[in-house]
């Protein structure tokens, strides 16, 4: 074992085997920082360091600290025992052997301290050719009267007429080994207790007989690589042992764990993966302990500063853009709007202006259900930038949903000055370089394209506004690189996915935040209801389906697959138009769209559609965001079951646009998870997405929901923003504290400075 001045929570673990760590060679250390960099995004192997494999927690514990004794067993107890060998011996089973090997039990008679019962008998099956030599050295290893603590499930064994407990291997059981503690039996392998068996020792109080894998609350972890939980128990404990207190950093300022009463940063980690036996076990379970508590809030603490100080930072930014907002302006803006904003619309315009008229740059998100009139808002903040002779670049992720805001814009704004075009990557080359030398010109007023607005042939002449839809779908450098283009211009990003508060404070945490939670007027509430996969209720859809269309309305059968799958029993969306064309809706129109058509045939399918020529429109999730035909008042989703909340209610989303009544039809297989069944059962519930938004956010996670990495979502290491909130609110609160004392308290600017120069949060500021 290494001295404590040797470790530290800095020191790499690849460093840990040349300074004779226990257990620990070359191999494992490597397999060691390899599994932690599969779980840490960023982190390369050469800079895994005892901090990080510290911070690999456990996923549950296990309370092995109260002894039973052999008296107490029951059939089925889950318990541990301290047990001392009487008899061990290993021996091929009779009838049992295979093309290659035999197959051999090994046993081990054994009694506890106070002789309270039977003998039992713990016991695992071994084979292959290596086998003999194993129960060789098992043999060796569980001589008679050598201590041993052993937990599992002891079952009642009729055969042997006694409790037995069966293994995996006899290294799952925990030998003490010290020599004072061995009995002094004097028969080798004596199967019986006799009158010359002396007592088991009286004490036990030497602490370096304090057992790991029980006797204690013992923590258990996932797998990591190829190491087994009782592996990396032992790695851990090891490492505890040899770091001393003083080399765990304390991180958060005194005065800040006195308010918030935390423990040490050192007693956290320490107490986190081994609990003390008077600590009530269940918070531990459920993340609510002291230990727990303190590393949570650090996490959530640094995260949070770093966010105040980003916005801190884009506050005092200058933007190269002076927006003027007067009645003259309002009024050619109002001119060309085609209905009266809702008062919800209203007030987040409001907001949009007086952020569009400082000197600093807007970052502003712009949040709202469904239906509820963003694209107008965006509208209006283009405009503002037009009439000051700035350009407006609006960014969406997909090419549908680009050509149908370009269309839209251009309609809208037919009558006004303003040029308005598309760029995308389906433009012809020469198209496309005419249109870039446009832009760069200042001819062109405003785009609207899709990741092809980043491209390095791309430039502004004057770009004072980018607006980014569905801002979720991009990753955090393609929105830095837009922003990149312009004279440090206004952002203004927006989402139909509502966004939980939680998720909100972490991953917008430096944008203020406009919510619409207003529906336009005449919307009628969608009817959502699940049907099962089965002839009566398919029969019930298309009678719904036909009622829908011979009443001039239009409907979309939304499919997960374009093409048949063979590992999946998944209805593709091409065999069944065709089945829906051909054999159950032949006196009616059916139409097919799918992400792998070419964007001419795209454009031909959503324009017959839009005019109405095409009554029911089979497609894949393609029309998920944004697709917007007011006609449409039917959403079969086949297969539903394999969707997320947040995408069925966008899906959801493209119908009820209109003043007549709406249907959702969900039909799913019989194969369905609990947690399937539960999103579905939501999705009957409520047609409020921020409601659906808190529901995902329980079931899959944060990281899960947003999509971690497009999101720019941090990555904890233990914090949870559903199941820590509190916390989360806390840490913010603190964060502000010390970055309002940032000139006057010399703590405060040394938190600040640690901050400052972290690539992460130069991502943070984009938004």
């Amino acid at each position: 074992m290494p001295t404590e001045s040797s470790i530290s929570v800095e020191t790499r673990l690849l460093d840990l085997p040349n300074r004779g760590f226990h257990r620990l060679g070359p191999q494992t250390a490597r397999k060691l920082a390899l599994g932690i960099t599969g779980i840490s995004t960023g982190k390369d192997i050469n800079n895994v360091t005892v901090e990080d494999l510290l911070y690999y927690l456990p996923m549950r514990y296990e309370d092995r600290s109260n002894l039973a004794r052999i008296r107490d067993l029951r059939d089925g107890l889950e318990a541990s025992l301290e047990l001392f060998v009487k008899l061990c011996q290993g021996r091929p089973v009779r009838g049992w052997r295979s093309y290659r090997s035999r197959l051999y039990i090994f046993e081990i008679s054994a009694t506890d301290r106070e002789r309270t019962g039977k003998d039992v008998v713990v016991w695992t099956f071994l084979s292959g050719p290596s086998a003999p030599q194993i129960i060789d050295s098992y043999e060796k290893k569980f001589k008679r009267g050598v201590r041993f603590i052993a937990f599992g499930k002891w079952e009642n064994d009729p055969t042997r007429r006694t409790f037995s407990l069966k293994l995996h291997k006899p290294d799952e059981i925990e030998v003490l080994p010290s020599a004072e503690e061995q009995l002094p039996m004097t028969a080798a392998k004596e199967p019986r207790a006799t009158s010359a068996e002396p007592a088991p020792p009286e004490t036990d109080d030497d602490p370096t007989l304090k057992a790991i894998h029980v006797g204690r609350r013992v923590p258990v972890y996932r797998r990591l690589n190829d190491l087994r939980p009782k592996q990396l128990r032992e790695i851990i404990h090891a490492t505890l042992t040899a770091i001393p207190d003083k080399a765990i950093v304390e991180t958060l300022p005194g005065d800040l764990i006195k308010r918030q009463r935390l423990i040490s940063r050192s007693a956290a980690l320490r107490e986190i993966h081994f609990p003390s036996d008077k600590a009530p076990l269940d918070e531990f379970e459920n993340a609510s302990s002291p230990a727990h508590r303190r590393l949570i809030f650090e996490e959530l603490f640094w995260m949070a500063l770093g966010l105040a100080l980003k916005r801190g930072q884009r506050i005092r930014e200058s933007k190269g853009a002076k927006i003027r907002i007067d009645d003259a302006i309002k009024k050619r803006i109002a001119s060309v709007l085609p209905f009266k904003l809702t008062e919800a619309q209203r007030k987040v315009v409001k907001e949009i202006f007086r952020d569009m008229k400082t000197e600093a740059p807007m970052n502003r998100l712009l949040q709202g259900d469904v239906g509820s009139g963003k694209t107008i808002v965006a509208l209006i903040a283009m405009l503002t930038a037009m009439e000051n002779d700035y350009q407006s670049a609006l960014m969406v992720p997909t090419e549908i949903l680009a050509e149908q805001h370009a269309r839209n814009l251009k309609r809208m704004l037919a009558k006004s000055p303003y040029r308005i075009e598309l760029l995308s990557g389906s433009l012809k080359a020469a198209d496309k370089k005419r249109l870039h030398q446009a832009m760069a010109s200042g001819e062109v007023n405003a785009v609207v394209g899709t990741h092809a607005l980043i491209q390095e042939s791309v430039s502004f002449k004057n770009l004072g506004l980018v607006v980014i839809d569905e801002q979720h779908r991009f990753g955090v450098m393609q929105r830095a690189e837009l922003r990149a283009r312009g004279l440090n211009p206004d952002v203004l990003v927006m989402t139909a996915t509502p966004i939980p508060r939680s998720l909100a404070m972490t991953v917008y945490g430096d944008l203020d935040v406009s919510i619409i939670d207003e529906m336009p007027p005449g919307r009628t509430p969608i009817v959502t209801k699940v049907f099962a996969d089965n002839a009566d209720d398919r029969k019930e859809v298309k009678q719904l389906l036909a009622r829908e269309v011979r009443a001039g309305r239009q409907i979309y059968v939304v499919y997960p697959l374009v093409e048949e799958s063979e590992k999946m029993d998944l209805r593709d969306a091409t065999k069944r138009y065709e089945y829906l064309r051909d054999k159950v809706f032949p006196a009616f129109s059916v139409g097919l769209l799918h992400g792998r058509m070419k964007p001419e045939e795209k454009e031909e399918v959503m324009r017959r559609f839009v005019k109405g020529e095409i009554q029911i429109l089979v497609s894949t999730t393609v029309i998920e965001v944004g697709v917007d035909v007011p006609n449409a008042s039917v959403m079969v989703v086949e297969h539903a079951e394999r969707f997320g909340l947040s995408q069925l209610h966008q899906l959801r989303g493209r119908v009820g646009r209109g003043a007549e009544q709406s249907y959702c039809v969900l039909l799913a297989s019989d194969k369905q998870t609990d947690v399937a069944r539960e999103r579905l059962g939501i999705m009957e519930e409520t047609n409020d997405g921020f409601k659906i938004a808190e529901k995902d956010l329980e079931i899959r996670g944060p990281g899960e929901l947003m999509g971690t990495r497009q999101a720019g979502l941090p990555e904890f290491r233990i914090a949870n923003l559903v199941r820590d909130l509190e916390i989360l609110q806390a840490a913010r609160r603190e964060a502000e504290i010390y970055f309002n004392q940032a000139k006057s308290s010399p703590e405060a600017a040394k938190l600040i400075k640690r901050l400052q120069g972290d690539v992460r949060l130069k991502l943070a500021a984009v938004g």
